[in-house]
């Protein structure tokens, strides 16, 4: 059985050597390894993948000695998780379909390891979409008004389903600090990279106005603070004065669902971990 273990903690020395020795003695084969150590703020970062006899290893068991003899003593936070274990991500959007055909196809073809039990969205339109890949969709308005009560209802959808974690594939919805703190750093955004410098309702217009040379794409974990949380993935592509306002949006939209999935995929992996707003991406 494969099992993923992420670790963030004081650094100091031996930690790779307490880790991977504790691993061997409970039979496991180190097969990957990653470290980082953050030297202003003193942290060390480590990812390993390892392979454990099944018949054998008893996750509930190692789980507790780990905690006890290495995460307590090294003041570790740290999460264990296995290959086959597969996350349940909740879909949320409003109008534009681009990442939600995306993700949806990436899902159906096998790769996303993930569950999808619903989508939902403050509009109807994309439906048809969740009908299309027979998966159930739920239709929650929001206004003014009603923004509290529609929170509640996201809540006990989401509780219900034991949702792990959410995509906001374009939800053009301010999620609440109620939302986020049930869910923190498992809330995963797309938006244009021309933010906060081309801030509103038409971005692309404003960038082309401007005259600019590079567009992009930026997606990030949610946090209180609008689109300011942990980035976990970037791109870019050129554009020229050649290009139309409509070529702006075409090639924005590709990037959009590009990076969106590419930060799903990391996030599904184990290979992001947040420290000080900021994420360590490993390979």
């Amino acid at each position: 059985m494969k099992t993923s273990i992420l670790i963030n903690c004081p650094d100091q020395a031996g930690i790779i050597s307490i880790v991977t020795g504790f691993i061997h003695s409970k039979g496991g084969n180190i097969i990957y390894l990653d470290q980082h150590v953050d030297k202003a703020a003193n942290i060390f970062f480590m990812r390993l993948e390892s392979d454990f006899d099944e018949k054998s290893f008893n996750i509930t068991t190692f789980s507790s000695e780990f905690e006890k003899k290495l995460a307590l003593p090294y003041k570790m936070k740290w999460a264990l998780k296995k290959d086959t274990e597969k996350l349940k991500m909740a879909v949320f959007v409003s109008k534009y379909n681009h990442c939600l055909y995306d993700l949806l196809s990436r899902f159906n073809s096998g790769e996303l390891n993930v569950d999808i039990p619903f989508i939902l969205s403050n509009h109807k339109d994309l439906e048809y979409i969740a009908n299309q890949f027979n998966i159930p969709f739920y239709h929650i308005p929001i206004t003014k008004d009603t923004k509290e009560e529609a929170e509640q209802k996201q809540l006990k959808l989401l509780k219900e389903n034991n949702v792990d974690f959410i995509v906001l594939a374009r939800y053009m919805q301010i999620v609440s600090s109620t939302v986020i703190e049930e869910f923190p750093n498992k809330i995963i955004n797309i938006h244009h990279s021309f933010l906060p410098a081309f801030a509103g309702a038409k971005p692309y217009h404003a960038a082309f106005a401007r005259g600019v040379k590079i567009i992009g794409a930026t997606s990030h974990y949610v946090t209180e603070e609008l689109d300011a949380g942990p980035i976990i993935e970037q791109d870019v592509t050129a554009v020229t004065h050649s290009h139309s306002i409509s070529d702006f949006i075409t090639k924005g939209r590709d990037l959009e669902k590009i990076v969106l999935s590419r930060a799903v995929k990391l996030h599904i992996a184990s290979k992001t971990m947040v420290y000080n707003n900021k994420t360590v991406i490993f390979s």
